[in-house]
């Protein structure tokens, strides 16, 4: 073979950057996902949580929790998933803290990729882990006794949601895994803001018998609007002013988050 048509054969592909850019995001998506089956504790226990939750709120306290116009558990089930996937995203931030800790995110930089692929890579591996966990929890939903109705396509739209809402909220999550300096940390700063977001919400109980203040949070933050679009999808009931306003949060935070976890990152591994 001669020399000329070995360096042909290394010369990388003319193509757009793009292409470039999304084929290393994929390659760093599958890198995190060839890792679940070598540690399988991360996601048994990230599907325990929500399972849990399930039990506690459909047999403890579902007794005590009048809705109207349907089921306690058909109206549960659109918290959990969104409860999930929110949770969930978490482990953005907390991945990313962890290969910045191992110095591994140095290593990456030295190759020839596109600097995003370390986030965007992230990002889709948990959006694949969080779909899996949403039909973990529909399985387990209909054990329960949730009953969706309407037909497959609102099905379809709630869990597209969920999948949107899961990759939005994983972009703040990767902002605070990098500006904090530990993985405990990161760990502790990527819920103790969820918790206020998820429980002051209608994803569990409605927000007629909170007190005024709180329910005027409650009914205008993203979490109650996002689980009131899934359930509205989930039980032929959809609106479109609350969907359309639940995309906007999603797009909005993804406009804000986007750029800034990228400036995050930048100057992170500047240092």
């Amino acid at each position: 073979m001669s020399i000329s048509s070995t360096t042909k054969k290394l010369t990388p592909l003319n193509r757009p950057a793009i292409y470039w850019v999304i084929s290393d995001a994929l390659v760093l998506a599958k890198r995190n996902l060839i890792q679940i089956p070598r540690i399988p504790e991360e996601l048994i226990f990230s599907t325990i949580q929500p399972i849990m939750f399930v039990l506690l709120f459909r047999y403890v306290f579902g007794s005590a929790i009048v809705v109207s116009g349907t089921s306690y558990v058909n109206y549960l089930m659109a918290g959990i998933f969104a409860q999930t996937v929110i949770f969930g995203s978490t482990s953005t931030g907390i991945g990313l803290a962890n290969d910045l800790q191992r110095g591994l995110v140095d290593r990456f930089r030295s190759l020839p990729m596109a600097k995003s692929a370390v986030l965007t890579g992230r990002t889709l591996s948990d959006l694949v882990r969080n779909a899996f966990v949403i039909i973990v929890m529909w399985s387990v939903g209909l054990l329960v006794g949730f009953r969706p109705e309407g037909n497959i396509l609102s099905w379809l739209a709630a869990c597209g949601l969920l999948l949107l809402t899961s990759f939005a909220f994983s972009w703040i999550s990767a902002t605070i895994g990098l500006l904090v300096s530990t993985v405990e940390a990161a760990q502790s700063a990527g819920f103790i803001w969820l918790f206020p977001l998820t429980f002051a919400s209608s994803a569990f109980v409605p927000t007629k018998g909170m007190p005024n203040w709180l329910r005027a949070f409650a009914e205008h933050q993203p979490v109650s609007l996002i689980v009131n679009s899934v359930r509205g999808l989930l039980l032929n009931q959809a609106d479109s002013t609350t969907i359309l306003q639940a995309l906007a949060w999603c797009i909005g935070i993804l406009i804000i988050f986007f750029p800034l976890a990228v400036w995050a990152y930048g100057r992170r591994t500047a240092r």
